[in-house]
């Protein structure tokens, strides 16, 4: 809203500088057609002072005439002068002001990338953990799967031991199902973030390109 203020007085003084040209140059060739009148009516007279005396105030209107066209014509050249400085002002801000937005817009990105990749970091360890877990849980699901087998075979157990071996199988089993969901949310959320990753990736050349 400040910045507004400044635009709309200037156009002001430029319309007011406009007003009073034109009223200069109105003057000017009012003075021009004066000269005409009064030469054209000494000559229209014949009398040969009257022509003298109105060829001196024709010639002393031109000059008048002359000197506001002249004055008009610096003033004009000023004025423009003024319009181009301004204009090259008002470009060179703009230019800092989208300068500093497309910085401020990199570092974010930047900021938001690395983050994102913290985060993606974390998450695939915690994926290669769970996936050990998987194969410790397994490899523990096989051996209490061969000791059931064995205990069952050789019957050198009792009828509790092989329920108490069936427990564990069972266990092991619940607990080798969990891992595996749980290293199948730990992908779909890693491929999740990749894909935004990249999406970010790829919008910030095309927001720094399209600011230039």
């Amino acid at each position: 809203m400040s910045s507004l203020l400044p635009q709309q007085s200037q156009q002001s003084r430029s319309a007011a500088r406009r007003r009073q040209r034109s009223t200069r140059l109105s003057v000017a060739v009012g003075l021009l057609g004066l000269s005409a009148l009064l030469v054209l009516g000494a000559v229209v007279s014949g009398s040969f002072v009257v022509t003298a005396l109105a060829g001196v105030v024709a010639v002393a209107l031109g000059c008048a005439a002359t000197k506001i066209t002249h004055a008009e014509l610096a003033d004009a050249r000023v004025e423009a002068a003024r319009d181009r400085a301004n204009q090259a002002r008002d470009y060179a801000a703009l230019n800092e002001r989208r300068t500093a937005e497309n910085l401020s817009f990199a570092l974010d990105m930047r900021r938001k990338i690395g983050a994102r990749e913290e985060v993606i970091a974390g998450l695939e360890s915690a994926l290669v953990t769970a996936q050990r877990q998987v194969v410790e849980q397994t490899r523990k699901l096989g051996t209490e799967a061969r000791r059931a087998d064995l205990a069952e075979s050789a019957q050198r157990e009792g009828e509790d031991a092989v329920r108490r071996m069936e427990r564990s199988l069972s266990h092991s089993e619940d607990r080798a199902a969990d891992a595996i969901v749980l290293v199948a949310e730990l992908e779909a959320e890693v491929d999740v973030l990749k894909a935004e990753l990249a999406s970010w990736r790829t919008a910030a050349p095309h927001k720094r390109a399209t600011s230039a």
